[in-house]
Parts: C-alpha cells; structure tokens; sequence
C-alpha cells in the first residue's frame, strides 16, 4: 500500500556507468561498476544486477577492493566521503568524511591504514592535488578522516591520469604534455614535457597513463592515437619511450595484463587492441564493440577483462580477445530525438540506442532486451560527418506495426525516409515492410497511428506531420506485385495543410473518430473518415508545444500547452476554452488507462510535476523540485495489476507508472521504495544462490526426486513431507546471515539440534497411509453390521473416526471380521 505523503523520486536506470573503471571481485566472479550515486554489483555468468549499495549523496568517482580484505570495497564520491562496503551482504561499514570533493580513488597494499585521492586545490581553480588520507579507526560507522598529506600538486581530476607503479615504489601523473614521476623512498620528482607543437597531424597531450605490473615501464595514450612507452625514468635526461600507432584519434583507455606481456588499449573505433612484447607488429584486435571505449580493467587472475563503453555498455571478454558477455542497461545515446515510447507487446520502453538503433529497455530487470537496427548502416565515429540517424518511431494500438523516420543531419535539405515494420510472430522480431523516400518535403516533426482496436486493415491509419506545411495519412493497400514478398504495403492516401502554416503535432481521439493537428499558433480537428476539417482553437496566443486528447470520462476535452507557457483545455462539444492556466510546460502526457495527464513544467532551474483531469482544473497531485536534473520525455507505462492505494492523492499510480528521463539521460520514476529496498536481503541472498551454476549430479537428484513425486501422485499416494526435508527458519537464519555477525557455535548448536528433532505426535507417512486405510475398514464395519460394533453416540467426531474410541472387538475378531468382509458373495445371487 502507498502511504500518505510516502511518495519519492527514484533512480531506475539510465545512471554513468564510466564515472570509474569497473572492478573485478577476487575470484572473478562478480563485477562491480560506479552508477551515478550508487554502486552495482553484477554476475559475471548471469549479468544480472545482484546488489545496488546507496548511501552517497553525489556521483560516485572512483571504486577499489580493500587490499587487505577481498570481500570489502572503498568508494569515494563528489559529496566528500570515502565508504568501505561488504559487497558481497550490501552492507555499510564505515563511512569516512574527508570535507573535500573527491575525484578519483586509489588504494595500495603497502598502506595499510591511508587511501590516496584527489581532491580540488583550495583557493584555486581547476587545480587538483593527489593526497593520501589516513583512514581513522575507531568504533562508530561515521568517522571524520580530515589528516590529509600532499603528495602531487597539479595533477588533473580524471583518474585514468594516475597510476602506481611496480611495487608502489613510484606514482606517475600526467596533464597536458607533462608528465611527472614521483619515488616514494627516495622522495624524488622527475618531470619530462612533450612538444606542445603540432606537425603532421601530431597531438602529443597526455590522454592516460598505465604502469607496467612487473618492470619499471609506463604507458602513456596520446591524444593524435599514439601509445608511448616510457623506460630509464629515474634519470631525467637519459630517459627514454618508444611508440605504438594504430588508433586514428584520442587513446582512451590502457591496461597491461597481470604478467605484463600485453597491453590493451581501446578508443573511439569501439576496436579493442591488444600489442604484444612491446611490439607494433604483434597486435590483434576485437572490433566492433558497438561505442567508444571509455575505460578497460582486467581480473586479479587475467582471466577476464571488460570495457566500459560510452553509451553505458559494458562488455566482458575472455584473455584470448574473445566476445564472452555484455551487460546492456539503458544505453545513452547522442540525443533522444524519439522520445520515449511504450511497446504495446513487451511493456519496454523505446527509445533510440546505438547510432541508428531503437533499443527495448526492460523496466523490471534494468537490461535491454533487443535492439533493433533501423538506418542499417555503419556508423563511422567521427565528427563532422554528416550521418543519417533514427528520430521518430510510433507502435500501433497492438503493437503489431512500427513507424521509423529517419533522416540525415543536414538542416536545408535533409534525406528522410519512413519505414514501416510489421511483427512476425513466428520471428519474434519486426520485419521491414514499407520504405517511403522522401515522405516529406522538410522534417518530419510527429507521427502516430490511429489507436484503435486492429481487427481489421481498414481500422490502421498512420498520420504524419511536417515541417513543409502539410500532414499525410498513410493507409494499407494490397500489393499488386507479384514478386513482392508481403501482401500488403503502405501508401499516401490524403494530404492536408491550414493557411501554409507548419505541422508540428498530431494525436488521434481515444476512438479514432478525430483528428487533431497543430499548426504553429492553431489547433485543427479533423473527421478521420471524411477527413473534413470540423473546428480550429487559437487561444492564447503561442505556438503549440504539445497536444493530447482526454480519455473516459473526459474524452470531450483536448489538451494543449504553448511555448508561451499557456497550458489550455478546450471542450470539443462547445468548441470552447474549458480552462487555462499559466504554466511553461514542456512535457505533456496522457495516461492511456485513466483520465489522468501528467504535465512537467521548467521554471527557474527547477522541474516540477502536475497531475490533473482535463474535467478539474485544480490538479489531483503537484510535486514542486521534482529533480535537480530538467525532465525532458515521460511516459506512462501499465502495470500488470492495478496496485492498491489508501490515498486518493496517489490514485493516478494505480493502473500505471510515471517514467521520466532527464537531459543528463537518466531514467526516474515516482515510488514509495528506494531502489536497493526493492529487493529484501534474504531475497537478495536467493538471487545469488539461484544464479550459481547447477552441478550434473544436482539436476540428476533432482529429476529423480520429482519423477518420485510424479509416479506417487499418479498411484493417489498421498504426498506427505518430511519435517527435515523443510527449510527451518532457524536453519534458514543460520544460513542466510552474514559470518560476521553470527553468535557463538556453542549457543547455535542447541537451536540447530532442535530444528533436525522430529516431534512425537508426526508419523511417517506410511503409518499415516496405514492409519488411514484401517479406519476407513473400521467405519465400513461399523455401518454394515451395526450388531458387531455398537455406537452409542450419532455424533461422532473426526477425531473418534480415526481410532480414538475404545473397540470392544479384539485384534484378531477384527482381522478375521475383515477377512469375511473381503469374500466374494456374489455366487450366492444365482440362487
């Protein structure tokens, strides 16, 4: 039940998952990524979303494993603390209060008490130091860790421009062309420069750096694509680098694998290379991993490594350079330009994915379930390029057809294209069924289809709207074609405009009756079978921003918000302004299972929520400082069952949720849990057990068991569990909480004794079965020769029934009396 007053913006997906380098558990098993302000802990095998750990307050910069202890794990974050985490239960430990923002995190085995961190120069700008922080001991969960030591000054914020070398006898920092070395021992700075010159095409910045696990060599990534590698720099002049070249643009990432005799690096070609023994001729490659790469880690054994991706991908890769996983969240994109939309089969929300790509996001288990290539063409990284890329998309009522649009970057004459694709439910996956070249003579600005019932083909009607000052409406026709491959195709069956005004919006009534247009400042309404022009509004001035109809009740009423910050209700039976309010409103939506409508408004740095019925113009719900971030799309996505809600200021939540996405391109909703309280700790511990791998014998003793209990259920044996073969709850406890935390061994022992006992008055199920069957006979007895058994009361209860009551017959007068009873008589009816 939703509690008065309970309800609070959750995070749901869509968080950076490249605020830092991942980090691999000890055994490999499980990874562990920076996501916004909270720490995810994933399966390796599964790439499931095992542990979310919140307890920052700003984004999260950097992660490391405890040296001393593999099962724990530092995080240090914008809002100035370090936190040291059981990753393994999701619990909090310690959290440590530095003061300062930190900006990357480093942890070394030969300091046992001190993390070295990066913080912001005090009374300069853009100046960061490396400082180590002494970790404080004591009792409590908040301590202050304020004693702080410089170690470099003038380093830069990033961490990938940091890195410990062999043995932690050295740290290295790069910015710019510079690079400094620092000897822990021997307190010595070295500092080498590149030439700040450009000549051929060269760009000798700094881009990361990455020291060498065994030898006293450091890899350095240079923005023109070069890799450098540095030896013999304890001496300042006599130091010396040899280069690596085949990245065409900015090295983004290196890492050197555990024994030292590869180095990977990756960048903006989504192509992972990976240089042996030093040498440019020795390189192979993995290709095509779908984003630039931003950071690469590699596991303890050397076993693994994963990438972590622009677009918020990550992938995992076996040590031969081979594909092994990826762990696909809501991917980010340049630029959401479809908006979010809900596919009517699968409940996903839509939206675009990788470059030229419309991605099915799964809500329930924050992964992309499928992407869909649209534009079907390479995309080539680099700027300037003018590309073709997917900004429309629409789903019929069922979902069985989907509308693309298209178009290429140009601003005077873009290429556009509309493709229509039908759902093969024998594929499971959309087929292209109708290309249009040039749908439209300028950009499309909105498309839908006509939501109603698709019993038949003359019911699906597509509308589109653009900025040449018409809308088209598309319908199906019969393919002629013979050597077409589908029956049916898209054609152009009417065209409209007003006044040679732009289209810039379109929605169709909740019974597809109407049609309603926006034409800059003027709404137009339209008969959808005649296609006749019924009525415009015009009130107040300002083009129109967003336009819906009311559904239900109120489905005599249509919506619209201005860019004048207008927001305006009209009545379609009076043809009349119903209402308006004063509100700059920048989303719109309609919940498509109530009467409800959704409206965001941005004002003053500041998004708030309204929710209202068209028929009430004072709003059901208002939500001011929804988020920090503005809210650019939502969407309403139906629940599988109506929740049940005690107050009516939240009945809008009851058939359907509210989904928004930010500019920053994370997704919220409103809810009355937190995100890492959906799961309960026990239930958290049975998604780890039930994710680990089944063993031969396992499944073996399991289908012998459940044959079992198969032939016993068709014999009509009763089916009795044993009390041992039932999880107790102390077992269940003793199990289930963490090692740490649990009592003695000598006063679990008693309680674990207790729980295997089998209580006197439980009988196996044979004797049940046995018990049964005997006084079922005695009662067949009792009723057929009452002059044997006398009953003194009629009311008998179930109890007696079953062999309570005290027999006058003996043992063995019984066994024979059963023995009579069992004697075929039937010979005797021939007489």
């Amino acid at each position: 039940m939703v509690a008065p007053d309970a309800l609070r913006v959750v995070r749901c997906g869509g968080s950076a998952l490249r605020g830092a380098r991942a980090v691999f558990s000890a055994d490999s098993k499980y990874l562990l990524c920076a996501s916004g302000d909270f720490v995810k802990v994933y399966s390796v095998n599964t790439e499931e979303t095992l542990r979310l750990m919140g307890g920052h307050a700003d984004l999260v910069t950097g992660i490391q494993l405890n040296p001393h202890n593999h099962m724990q794990l530092y995080s240090s974050s914008l809002d100035g603390t370090i936190k040291l985490w059981d990753f393994m239960d999701g619990i909090l430990i310690k959290t440590f209060t530095v003061g300062s923002k930190l900006l990357a995190l480093y942890t070394l085995a030969s300091a046992e008490d001190s993390v070295f961190v990066v913080i912001p120069k005090k009374g300069e700008r853009d100046t960061f130091q490396l400082v180590s922080v002494k970790l404080t001991k004591g009792a409590g969960q908040d301590l202050e860790s304020k004693e702080l030591s410089v170690v470099l000054d003038g380093v830069d914020a990033s961490m990938k421009h940091i890195a410990f070398g062999r043995e932690d006898t050295y740290v290295v920092s790069v910015k710019g062309v510079n690079l400094q070395v620092y000897f822990f021992k021997r307190k010595l700075l070295n500092r080498f420069s590149l030439s700040t010159v450009k000549t051929k095409g060269g760009d000798n910045r700094f881009s990361c750096v990455m020291c060498h696990p065994t030898e006293d060599c450091i890899a350095t990534g240079h923005a023109d694509g070069k890799i450098r590698l540095w030896r013999n720099f304890h001496h300042k002049k006599e130091y010396t680098y040899s280069t690596l070249h085949w990245h065409h643009d900015i090295v983004m990432d290196l890492a050197f694998s555990v024994e030292g005799t590869r180095l990977l690096s990756g960048g903006v070609e989504s192509v992972l290379v990976q240089w042996h023994n030093e040498s440019s001729c020795q390189k192979d490659f993995l290709p095509r991993l779908g984003s630039p790469i931003e950071y690469i880690s590699m596991s303890s054994d050397g076993a693994l490594c994963c990438t972590l991706h622009t677009d918020n991908r990550i992938t995992i890769i076996n040590s031969n350079l081979r594909f092994s996983r990826s762990i696909q969240g809501l991917i980010k994109s340049r630029d959401v330009k479809t908006g979010l939309v809900v596919d009517p089969r699968t409940k996903a929300l839509v939206l675009n994915g990788e470059p030229g790509h419309l991605q099915f996001y799964s809500l329930q288990s924050d992964q992309q379930l499928f992407s869909l290539d649209i534009v079907q063409r390479q995309y080539i990284h680099e700027a300037g390029l003018k590309q073709s890329d997917l900004v429309k998309v629409a789903f019929s009522a069922q979902g069985t057809w989907l509308a693309t649009v298209e178009e290429s970057e140009e601003v005077t004459d873009p290429e556009l294209q509309l493709k229509l694709w039908f759902y093969h439910e024998e594929a499971q996956s959309f087929q292209l069924n109708t290309r249009i070249n040039t749908p439209h003579d300028n950009h499309i600005t909105d498309m839908c289809f006509r939501d109603m019932d698709e019993l038949g083909d003359d019911s699906i009607i597509l509308v589109t709207t653009g900025r040449d000052c018409v809308f088209k409406v598309w319908v199906m026709v019969e393919d002629t074609d013979p050597e077409a491959q589908q029956s049916v195709s898209w054609t152009c069956d009417f065209v409209g405009s007003y006044h040679n005004y732009q289209a810039t919006n379109c929605c169709f009534s909740e019974d597809g009756s109407l049609l309603a247009v926006s034409f800059e400042e003027t709404v137009t309404v339209w008969d959808s079978l005649t296609w006749d022009l019924k009525c415009t509004f015009c009130h107040p001035p300002g083009n129109i921003r967003k336009i819906c109809f009311g559904r239900l009740t109120c489905s005599k009423y249509l919506i619209g918000a201005t860019d004048y910050g207008f927001l305006c209700c009209w009545n379609l039976l009076t043809c009349a302004l119903e209402w308006s309010a004063h509100l700059n409103v920048v989303v719109l939506q309609p919940d498509p299972l109530s009467e409800h409508i959704a409206a965001v408004s941005w004002l003053s740095k500041e998004s708030s929520l309204f929710v209202f019925k068209p028929n009430e113009p004072r709003p059901v719900y208002i939500q001011r400082n929804l988020c920090k971030e503005k809210i650019l799309l939502a969407a309403f996505v139906p629940r599988d069952e109506p929740e049940m809600i005690s107050s009516a200021k939240y009945l809008w939540l009851r058939k359907s949720q509210l989904f928004f996405l930010t500019d920053t391109q994370e997704l919220m909703t409103l809810s009355t849990k937190s995100l890492e309280e959906r799961l309960t700790p026990s239930s958290k511990q049975l998604a780890v057990e039930e994710s680990l791998p089944v063993t031969p014998f396992s499944l073996l003793l399991g289908k012998h068991r459940h044959q079992q209990v198969q032939e016993d259920t068709d014999l009509g044996k009763p089916i009795v569990h044993n009390k041992q073969e039932q999880a107790s709850p102390a077992v269940k406890e003793l199990l289930h909480t963490p090692a740490h935390v649990l009592p003695s061994a000598s006063f679990l022992c008693t309680i674990f004794i207790n729980s295997l006992l089998i209580s006197k008055e439980n009988k196996s199920a044979e004797e049940v079965a046995d018990e049964v069957e005997m006084e079922s006979e005695k009662a067949e007895d009792d009723s057929d020769e009452e002059d044997v058994t006398a009953m003194e009361q009629d009311d008998t209860s179930h109890v007696e029934l079953l062999g309570e009551m005290t027999c006058k017959l003996s043992k063995s007068q019984e066994k024979e009396l059963r023995k009579i009873r069992k004697m075929d008589y039937s010979w005797i009816s021939a007489f």
